[in-house]
């Protein structure tokens, strides 16, 4: 059963209900879209006598406390706890259902089209069939890392749950700075993202360090390294990337 199903939350179980054959039950009163198949309920009393293996939790953190223990006691004695929820720990989960297994998932946004990166953390003793069981279903929407601890759940956080907004971000500096050089607004965003793309891919497909493909576009005293000199000619560029993903690590600690 799925607690809640927001944007990631109906995104992910897209994913889900169509790469796998599992039932699915979603628990949302504002009755969102779900894919064909899906049962829907409004409250627990809708479910009548049902119990669940899974329970996964796709709420928002502030509400977890409130609507968690209402569901709680139609999970099955030996089922297990799993939650999207950013900023809510295994540790509080766990404090809800003592004795229960707990698997915190921490996806990225591009899961949402099949492409996420997304952390897995068992808390405590997991059973092996629950942890294969929801490595499959986080499988669905891209590649998955294990950790083992909840802190490095909240580095992994910092990486690639966050990572997405400094993409972008970094992304739209780069077509503003094309769009001063003289490009239009639609040419500065073909080409760098163009240009991102074909890199990406070629580093994808590459057995060389991203420092080895760097030096092979750079001639000395080209342009190229003109450009990677302003950049980070002092190392400016690689502090500043190190202080935002601290800051984004620091964060999450603070919501644990």
């Amino acid at each position: 059963m799925l607690l809640g199903c927001g944007n990631m939350g109906g995104a992910l179980l897209k994913a889900w209900a169509a790469n796998t054959d599992h039932d699915f039950t979603v628990a949302d009163p504002a009755g969102p879209d779900l894919p064909d198949g899906v049962t829907l309920v409004g409250s627990v009393a809708e479910l009548g006598e049902q119990h669940f293996d899974y329970l996964i939790v796709a709420l928002k953190p502030q509400l977890i406390d409130d609507v968690l223990p209402d569901y709680l006691p139609r999970l099955k004695p030996s089922g297990t706890i799993s939650s999207i929820a950013a900023g809510y720990s295994a540790a509080k989960l766990a404090a809800h259902a003592p004795g229960r297994s707990v698997i915190r998932i921490m996806p990225n946004l591009p899961a949402v089209i099949g492409k996420g990166v997304s952390g897995l953390y068992a808390h405590g003793s997991v059973p092996e069939a629950a942890s294969s069981q929801i490595e499959q279903l986080a499988s669905c929407s891209g590649d998955i890392v294990w950790v083992d601890s909840e802190d490095m759940l909240d580095r992994l956080t910092a990486v690639a749950g966050s990572g997405p907004g400094y993409v972008f971000e970094i992304l739209r500096a780069y077509v503003e700075a094309a769009e001063q050089l003289g490009f239009s607004g639609e040419d500065a965003r073909n080409l760098v993202l163009g240009t991102v793309r074909g890199t990406l891919e070629l580093a994808l497909d590459s057995d060389l360090s991203l420092e080895q493909l760097r030096n092979n576009v750079t001639s000395k005293g080209g342009t190229t390294a003109a450009g990677l000199n302003a950049l980070n000619g002092q190392n400016e560029f690689s502090a500043l990337i190190r202080g935002t993903l601290e800051a984004a690590y620091g964060r999450a600690v603070e919501l644990r």
